[in-house]
């Protein structure tokens, strides 16, 4: 009971020194809010307002019908343009997107003959040129064959396609990036927030106070994991509830209850990073490179910004051993597509296990560095 009590009293000066720093709080405020909405409606997936310019050669009923055929809010009002303005546009970043309708195209058409239709894209919009290409074909296979079978009765199709979107069936970029934007913000403040609280303490010269008490290391420690692990999980609760819910409209499909049980064991393992980097660092700019080398790697390779079956068999092999991958998979899981506790229970078994192992390594560290120091 003394040792609880220890951690205990601990944890809350932990909470009091946090609430005079002003600079940790203005960033878990931004980084919980302003920085998910955002993040969310400025990285947009989706072709939005795409600049497009038309060459028609043509100039027939059939290619007037395609130019009109390119509407808002996916594109923006097709421009006429000659040839020969093609390249100097695009160069000049105009246009991302330039359709050359070549001459007598309708008449080919009419005639069954094959014309063809030359489509430019500036790939360096990589996220619309991929879309907005599949756009711009279906809108030209759709007017053509409305065209050409306009007054005429048309045999049924061989095949009839149905799509279906599960879990976004708005295919909204919104609900996936406000919410990977908070699991993101989860593992980054709180290693932030565990790591600087160490050094502070040894900036300040209060580690030695602590280290003349009668406290373990572990008690040091465990103070620190759970007063900034609270921290991040109320901002958790808090930036769901009113920035992903509230202002982006993100409907959460699953238990929000059980997405916090899994945030809260998952605290255990990166408040644990934060606090072994904090060994390591000998001052707050040390701490920032390590962050950087050890902490946006393993963000970008969790799965949450591109799928982990699109990586290397080797590195999805490696990230295998990080709490981060599959605490991302079960919470893309549980709030987007529902599921429940018998469904996740692997992925949270895995970020338990891995976490407790590494909570234990970083605690050895921790007695040992602060041994040395007391020393």
């Amino acid at each position: 009971m003394g040792r609880l009590e220890n951690i205990y009293r601990l944890g809350v000066k932990e909470l009091f020194s946090l609430r005079r720093d002003n600079v940790m709080l203005i960033l878990i405020v931004w980084a919980f809010s302003l920085s998910i909405y955002t993040a969310a409606t400025g990285l947009s997936h989706d072709l939005r307002n795409g600049s497009i310019a038309i060459v028609d050669q043509d100039r027939s009923q059939l290619s007037t019908r395609i130019r009109q055929a390119f509407l808002p809010p996916y594109f923006r009002k097709p421009e006429l343009i000659s040839f020969d303005r093609i390249d100097p546009a695009m160069n000049a970043r105009e246009y991302t997107f330039v359709v050359v309708i070549p001459g007598n195209f309708e008449s080919d058409i009419l005639a069954g003959r094959h014309p063809t239709v030359q489509i430019n894209i500036d790939a360096t919009a990589m996220m619309q040129a991929g879309i907005g290409n599949g756009y711009i074909n279906a809108i030209l296979l759709q007017e053509i064959d409305r065209f050409v079978g306009s007054g005429t009765p048309r045999p049924p199709p061989a095949v009839e396609l149905r799509s279906r979107y599960a879990f976004n069936p708005n295919v909204e970029s919104a609900w996936f990036t406000g919410i990977m934007q908070v699991i993101q913000q989860i593992t980054m403040l709180s290693i932030i927030l565990s790591g600087a609280a160490l050094i502070r303490e040894r900036e300040h010269g209060t580690l030695e106070h602590l280290l003349v008490m009668p406290l373990t290391p572990l008690e040091i420690m465990m103070a620190k994991v759970w007063a900034n692990g609270l921290v991040i999980l109320v901002a958790t609760g808090l930036s769901m509830a009113l920035v992903v819910e509230l202002l982006l409209q993100v409907p959460i499909a699953g238990s929000r209850l059980l997405f916090l049980a899994g945030t809260a064991s998952y605290l255990f393992f990166s408040t644990a990073l934060g606090i072994f980097l904090g060994t390591i660092a000998r001052s707050m700019p040390q701490f920032g490179l390590l962050f950087m080398l050890v902490v946006l790697p393993m963000n970008l390779l969790s799965g949450a910004n591109t799928p982990l079956e699109s990586q290397p068999e080797l590195l999805q092999t490696i990230m295998q051993a990080a709490p981060p991958t599959h605490f991302v998979s079960f919470a893309q899981a549980i709030l987007n597509r529902g599921a429940g506790f018998d469904i996740v229970w692997p992925q949270f078994a895995l970020v338990v296990a891995i976490g407790g192992i590494f909570f234990a390594f970083a605690a050895a560290r921790v007695r040992k560095s602060l041994t040395v120091a007391h020393v």
